[in-house]
């Protein structure tokens, strides 16, 4: 409408200055101080026409989309800054989330690692009693078996020397005599074999 308002205008105004001029000849007729009047008339009415169809119609539709994609632009940058809070925020959550887990992941292993040393010194500790004992044991044994070795090898000894005796002899050789000098050589010899 407002397109068919301003190119009736235009064909109206050009029509009347052609037709107005076309039968002069000579010159050009806006030159002419004779149809000056007429032409800013019709110049004041065409720009005033065009100035009403522009300020009332078409300017208000141009000023009321430069003020809707204005406020757009503004929700979107808000919306945007909000998005941006709440993604910065998010970071820092997940950044103290990972912060934490891997605090948590450290506390476990330390925990587990401080239980695994306690195992291993419990073991250990029983591990050495168990050791003390068994040596303390063995060197009761071998206390024991020290002293009675020598009993043991006189016996032995007086035996063999008795059997050694009756063969060499071809009688039998009083034990007394053969142990009170085994005994003698064994008393002589106890220092030199056991340290006593």
């Amino acid at each position: 409408m407002q397109r068919k308002i301003v190119l009736l205008t235009f064909v109206f105004s050009t029509l009347t200055f052609w037709n107005g001029y076309s039968a002069e000849s000579g010159g050009m007729p806006q030159l002419n101080p004779e149809f000056w009047i007429s032409q800013i008339f019709w110049l004041i009415i065409s720009f005033g026409i065009l100035f009403v169809i522009l300020s009332k119609f078409i300017l208000p539709k141009i000023r009321n989309n430069i003020e809707l994609r204005k406020s757009q632009i503004l929700d979107n940058i808000e919306t945007a800054e909000k998005q941006k809070v709440e993604s910065e925020n998010k970071l820092k959550d997940y950044e103290n989330l990972i912060l934490n887990s891997k605090n948590e992941a450290k506390n476990y292993f330390n925990d587990a690692r401080k239980k695994i040393i306690e195992d291993i010194n419990k073991k250990r500790l029983l591990l050495e009693d168990d050791l003390n004992k068994e040596i303390e044991r063995t060197e009761k044994e071998v206390i024991d078996l020290i002293d009675k070795a020598p009993e043991k090898i006189n016996r032995i000894a007086i035996e063999t020397s008795s059997d050694l005796m009756k063969l060499l002899i071809g009688e039998d050789v009083n034990n007394s005599s053969i142990s009170a000098i085994v005994e003698d050589l064994s008393k002589k010899n106890k220092l030199k074999y056991y340290g006593n």
